[in-house]
């Protein structure tokens, strides 16, 4: 019988669906265990074959644990709000919604054709107001909560309230934006407006005055990975840091929790670096400079408060409001043009980019510990968002203050006479000097250093700065708040009005406050976001509901939010929904909750460590702290999968003898005999184990239809190279084509076998056929030549057991380990086995068929019903290894001479060393070998090899 993959594929894809196969229930006499994909945004260029990389191998770790007998929860769903979708619907007056639903129907129907055994029923798309409605549920939630530090949890921020009524800001250890201090009776004196700005600057969720990258041409605030050099990644229009009041998360609030969190997670070391560098713990002094003559003063903030001695310059963020106090009038026109230039410039871009760039203020300050005077400058280095946003400037001890100083010619000034301050000779760990003992560098009040180790010179600074009051021991965070709000239409609409200015909470029982038509998907006319436009928005206190804004009177009818959320509100707790997509009365039900718990396996891109992952992470701790979920981490394991790198082809035009009308093409290994030849990208699908279909490629195109080509051995030979999967190279592969030619479980079975699920690596279709070859040879072990007969009952051969039962211990190995690459191999090397040893055995060969299920499960639950299984293959029990069928009775050992191999010779397992020696030395291939030489040794390596030295 032949492998007939598409009438298999199509009937088992049906079955599934039609019998609710992968449905899932709370079951607690069955442990659980819950695989989830990063939520994919559904474009509407459709899936390539790059994008099934990591469902493919959490899919296989699903149906594995399945097997395995736990309850595995593995759903999918849409992050379907986003900025591609409303430009499309700019560019096409086509509403967001529409395309976004078409282009989740085409994703739909890829991911089946694959065959995922996704939980459908628990489908979620954040588009959906019955989904929405939790994210501006938990917003509302945040908005009405501050952190207190004490206590290290989110708490009412009505609790809050209490304490100002009490206590006013006596005693108070809670986050915020700026420290204020009034009195209880300050605090009862302020009018509600007043009040409401007081909390504001205690709130999780709160409007705050920030820079943001703002793109006029796509009339909306950017993330930091939507820009590169200076303009929008879609669209490329130009991009400048404003000061914007926005919608703000504290997600700083939670950063010393965020790391310790990471200790209790199973990351990679890597993933989890990268998180703790972004939260940026860092302890430290704030110390305060006075500015010469004049009554202003700063406080900057300093891990080396030792080394102030070495402050030569002070250095502010462009962005810090000391630049316009402290600029002179004669330094005004450079600063304002450097200003200019440093708005292009996101926070990233400055972070990463080394090239130095600065203007000087005109002010200068007053080093507390000596006296001197320090020039004020400005420079794009120093962030606003971390510290205060000014720096004392120590180029003898950092690389960035060095190269700054060297730059603008500026002092460098050592802590140890006669000290290194060149480039080169920074440590990397404390900087050029070990020990700090200031030589000669003593304060006006006799303050030294002398003959301290760096730590001791860290604790005694502190304490001087303390104890003369000029400054305060202090822990910074790099981490800032994410900044919350979008001026776009696609996206969750904010449950906010505004009375007296001051943003109000739309009743928790009138959620989802859905989003509004609009006519457009532009600004407005007079630059308010897209939602300016619609008509019904205005909020009704009386009726609650939403009416016409012509209603507008600021007594009972109110505006509503014009800006909308970002992407990572709909991504931030999806997870939850998952477990209890229907409840409409919770986020997530309790008894889901504690039944699901969190996250096993967490299987998406590197590209989110320092987004999605830390928001996530905020996300849930928030909720945890209300007890609206049970574990702080909401993902316990997680896997990065690599990045699938298309497979480019080229065709030469020979410019010499070319035409416009008549291009001439000469073939790859050819090339070589002509001056002027331009490679050319070549669409794939007209390439086959890189040969050219000529015929297809002339009518590809038209300028190449009276194209000449120079051949080799009668073919077109094309190039290729290895390089990002994109429409402009000509190199996306369409799963839909993989699957129509060779089936979904060679597609499965194929992007595994390319090498480790972590790992980038370039896709060839030209080796696809290999794993194609395979399933029709491994289809063949359980079908007699010329014969519809199945499988017998025949004993299993010593040999088989052997085969399979390493197969299943190799597999196993490699599921837990994800080196799904090499438990393929181990597939083909056993199925190439069985089929040498004529095995026929039902048992054995059962186990092989539950064995590969999870990498190729159509062809799997054809043979598993073939042979008389009950049920669907998912629902079997993984096979389990017996070592008594892994011993080996015979081993191969290899015969060198000085190190060289030789001969193989064959000896009983565990054959003492005595009798190993002997027989070689008796082998008649020995004496060839020594060649008359006198041997010097015999090294024998038990079960292994043996080396004959000689002289």
């Amino acid at each position: 019988m032949d492998y007939n993959f598409r009438e298999i594929e199509k009937k088992w894809q049906k079955a599934w669906v039609d019998n609710r196969t992968y449905k899932v229930v709370e079951d607690t006499t069955k442990q659980k265990y819950y695989v989830l994909n990063m939520f994919p945004y559904p474009s509407g260029a459709g899936l390539h074959v790059g994008h099934p990389l990591g469902y493919i191998a959490s899919d296989i770790y699903a149906r594995y644990k399945r097997l395995k007998g736990f309850n595995v929860l593995n759903p999918m769903g849409y992050d379907a709000y986003g900025l591609p979708a409303e430009q499309y619907a700019i560019k096409t007056g086509q509403h967001p919604e529409k395309t976004t639903n078409e282009n989740i129907a085409h994703y739909r129907e890829q991911l089946d054709k694959i065959g995922f055994s996704f939980d459908w029923d628990r489908e979620v798309r954040t588009c959906d107001p019955g989904y929405y409605h939790w994210t501006q549920w938990a917003f509302e939630k945040m908005f009405n909560s501050f952190y207190c530090n004490k206590c290290q949890q989110a708490r009412p921020i009505a609790e809050l309230v209490s304490h100002f009524e009490e206590s006013g800001t006596d005693g108070l250890d809670v986050a915020q934006s700026e420290e204020l201090s009034f009195t209880a009776d300050e605090w009862k004196s302020m009018d509600d407006a007043t009040k409401q700005r007081t909390l504001m600057n205690y709130r999780i969720a709160y409007l705050g005055e920030t820079m943001v990258n703002w793109c006029a041409g796509l009339g909306t605030v950017l993330a930091n990975d939507e820009v590169v050099d200076g303009v929008s990644v879609r669209g490329g229009f130009p991009v400048v840091q404003r000061r914007m009041q926005q919608w703000c998360l504290r997600v700083s609030a939670y950063a010393q929790r965020l790391l310790d969190g990471l200790d209790t997670i199973d990351w990679s070391d890597s993933i989890k670096e990268t998180q703790r560098n972004w939260i940026g713990r860092s302890e430290g002094t704030e110390v305060e400079f006075n500015v010469k003559d004049s009554d202003k003063h700063f406080t900057i903030f300093t891990t080396r408060a030792d080394t102030m001695f070495g402050v030569s310059f002070m250095v502010l963020a462009p962005e810090s409001e000391l630049v316009a106090e402290l600029t002179t009038a004669d330094q005004k026109a450079e600063v304002d043009k450097y200003l200019a230039y440093v708005k292009s410039r996101t926070e990233l871009e400055r972070m990463s980019d080394h090239h130095v760039t600065g203007v000087f203020s005109g002010s200068y300050a007053v080093n507390p510990f000596t006296g001197d005077s320090i020039p004020i400058w400005i420079s794009e280095y120093v962030l606003a968002g971390y510290g205060t946003g000014a720096i004392m400037a120590v180029p003898a001890h950092d690389s960035r203050d060095y190269a700054f100083a060297r730059h603008f010619n500026l002092p460098i000034i050592p802590l140890i006479e006669g000290a290194d301050v060149s480039e080169a000779s920074f440590d990397a760990k404390e900087g050029i000097v070990t020990n700090s003992p200031a030589e000669g560098k003593e304060s006006l009040d006799g303050f030294s250093l002398n003959g301290l180790t760096v730590k001791e010179a860290i604790a005694a600074t502190k304490k001087f700065v303390t104890e003369h009051h000029i400054g305060r021991v202090k822990v910074n965070y790099r981490l800032r708040d994410a900044i919350f709000s979008r001026q776009r239409y696609w996206g969750e609409p904010f449950p906010v009005y505004y009375k007296d200015g001051m943003p109000q909470m739309i009743p928790e029982e009138c959620l989802p406050l859905e989003l509004p038509e609009i006519d457009k998907y532009e600004p407005t006319e007079t630059g308010e976001p897209p939602l300016g436009r619609a008509k019904k928005w205005a909020w009704d206190t009386a009726k609650k509901e939403v009416v016409d804004k012509s209603l507008i009177d600021n007594k009972t009818v109110f505006p509503i939010e014009f800006n909308t959320m970002p992407g990572f509100a709909g991504s931030s707790a999806y997870y939850l929904r998952y477990m209890d997509p229907h409840n409409d009365k919770e986020i997530v039900g309790k008894k889901a909750d504690e039944y699901w718990r969190h996250v096993d396996l967490y299987v998406g891109g590197t590209e989110h460590a320092t987004g999605h992952l830390i928001y996530s992470r905020f996300w849930n701790k928030f909720l945890h702290d209300y007890g609206y979920s049970c574990e702080e981490e909401p993902f316990q394991k997680l896997v990065n999968q690599g990045m699938i790198q298309g497979r480019s082809n080229f065709v030469y035009r020979v410019n010499e003898l070319s035409t416009d009308k008549k291009p001439v093409f000469v073939s790859y290994n050819l090339r070589k005999n002509y001056k002027d030849v331009t490679p050319i990208h070549v669409w794939i699908n007209l390439v086959k184990n890189d040969v050219l279909d000529i015929e297809g490629f002339k009518q590809w195109s038209p300028e190449y239809r009276d194209a000449e080509f120079i051949l080799e051995d009668g073919k077109y030979v094309c190039g290729f190279a290895t390089e990002k999967m994109s429409k402009s190279m000509y190199n996306v592969v369409n799963p839909d084509d993989i699957v129509e030619e060779y089936g979904a479980d060679t597609l499965r079975l194929y992007e595994m076998f390319l090498g480790p699920v972590e790992a980038s690596k370039p896709w060839d279709t030209n080796g696809i056929d290999g794993c194609f070859r395979f399933l029709k040879k491994f289809w063949n072990l359980y079908w007699k030549k010329d014969s519809n007969s199945i499988v017998d009952d025949a004993p299993a051969k010593a040999e088989s057991l052997k085969s399979v039962h390493k197969l299943i211990k190799k597999v196993s190995d490699d599921i837990e380990k994800f080196s799904y690459n090499t438990s393929i191999s181990a597939f083909m090397i056993c199925v190439n086995e069985l089929g040498q040893q004529k095995c026929t055995n039902h048992a054995l060969l059962t186990d092989l068929v539950v064995l590969i299920a999870p990498f190729a499960p159509h062809i799997a639950e054809e043979l598993w019903h073939a042979m008389g299984g009950q049920g669907s293959v998912c629902d079997a029990s993984w096979p389990v290894y017996d070592e008594k069928y892994l011993k080996e009775d015979e081993v191969k050992m290899m015969v060198s001479f000085n190190g060289k191999v030789r001969f193989p010779m064959n000896f009983a397992a565990n054959t003492p060393k005595e009798e190993v020696e002997k027989a070689v030395l008796a082998d008649e291939r020995t004496a060839k070998y020594l060649g008359g030489k006198n041997i010097v040794k015999v090294i024998v390596v038990p079960n292994r090899i043996v080396n004959i030295v000689v002289k």
